[in-house]
């Protein structure tokens, strides 16, 4: 009785905490934000603490400006040179005649057409593919939503410099004090608990922080191998930077991301080529260009992702994809995005306080 009491009330204040996350859902994105750029900047605030100058050392605060800094600078260095190529691209995207692009793959369109018309049932018989690409295609290149993008963006204004003004506040004692996080957290719980929350939160810190700077290695990575392949079979420099930014910014959800990286990019590929003029082969080139997707793919499941999921969050991939899409359907993209370092918490925390179940010994086996 008193184990089945223990069990309802540690999932009575589960479900208090998940009320509470999800009722202030902006101020805790801040603080974990927050949290993962003090991961990434601690190494710095620890290299700048480390110098000594005969009896003297740098405060931590002044490890903690810096690399608070440092973390600015590369942020709007990063977006200084990529935004104004973005605009460009979706200036010139916004004048892109689809039934040109469309046409001139017409000899596949029909094969394709053919075969609706001589296996599919009757009632898909009135399926025409060709319209139905242009449809589709002309919703992806309308100027109506590259402006409303933007200007959706712009509305933000206020709540975006308010998100980075609290998201500098916040990591800057994050950096000063490494442990005011951890502190925090163990406040929560009672007492009794605070040597397995311990034990925890440092297990959590390295696994976390291999992981984000692996994703931000991974991405940049993704986007330097579609850029120079693109790059390699003709694509215009500029055009190919954006489609590896886009290309990289996607990888970052597994699986589905680098999916829809492919399509999306290949389109904007075809279609910047299409509007400088370029007709000839464009089957041939539209095989090229997925082929420096699949093999920038190649390299990523051979080399990134092994690194990065494997001895990051010490999961085999069959679980990360049941994972992925299991936190998919219930949240979408936004759960795909926090569905490792989600699960790789809760993996954690169940090897210290549930460690007598089997199934949770098996999944923690690597921990």
């Amino acid at each position: 009785m008193n184990q089945l009491v223990r069990y309802i009330i540690i999932g009575f204040v589960v479900a208090l905490v998940a009320f509470l996350i999800w009722y202030f859902s902006s101020i805790v994105a801040y603080i974990l934000i927050s949290a993962v750029l003090s991961l990434m900047g601690k190494p710095i605030v620890d290299f700048i603490s480390s110098i000594r100058i005969r009896n003297w050392s740098p405060p931590r605060f002044l490890g903690a400006t810096i690399a608070l800094i440092t973390i600015w600078i590369l942020f709007i260095a990063f977006f200084r040179v990529m935004i104004p190529l973005v605009i460009a691209q979706f200036n010139e995207l916004g004048s892109i005649d689809v039934q040109s692009l469309v046409a001139s793959f017409a000899e596949p369109i029909n094969s394709i057409q053919q075969f609706i018309q001589n296996y599919l049932p009757a009632s898909a018989q009135g399926f025409v593919l060709q319209d139905f690409l242009i449809t589709k295609i002309s919703g992806i290149f309308t100027v109506s939503m590259i402006t409303n993008a933007f200007s959706s963006t712009a509305n933000l204004l206020i709540s975006l410099v308010i998100a980075l003004f609290s998201i500098s506040f916040i990591t800057f004692f994050f950096l000063k004090d490494d442990t005011l996080f951890f502190k925090s957290v163990i406040l929560l719980f009672p007492e009794k608990y605070e040597m397995q929350i311990t034990r925890a939160l440092v297990s959590i810190n390295k696994l976390l922080r291999r992981y984000f700077v692996g994703i931000v290695i991974e991405s940049t990575a993704i986007m330097v191998l579609d850029t120079i392949g693109l790059s390699i079979i003709g694509v215009r420099f500029q055009t190919a930077v954006v489609v590896g930014l886009i290309a990289g910014i996607m990888n970052v959800v597994p699986y589905v991301g680098p999916l829809t990286g492919t399509v999306l990019g290949t389109l904007i590929v075809l279609a910047t080529q299409l509007h400088l003029g370029f007709t000839a082969n464009m089957l041939t080139f539209t095989i090229l260009v997925v082929s420096v997707f699949l093999i920038t793919q190649l390299i990523d499941n051979v080399v990134f992702q092994p690194l990065i999921y494997g001895n990051s969050v010490k999961a085999h991939p069959l679980e990360i994809f049941i994972v992925l899409l299991v936190a998919g359907s219930v949240a979408g993209i936004l759960g795909m995005l926090l569905a490792i370092p989600s699960y790789t918490v809760i993996r954690v925390f169940a090897k210290e306080f549930f460690n007598n179940f089997r199934v949770v010994q098996k999944l923690t086996e690597k921990i």
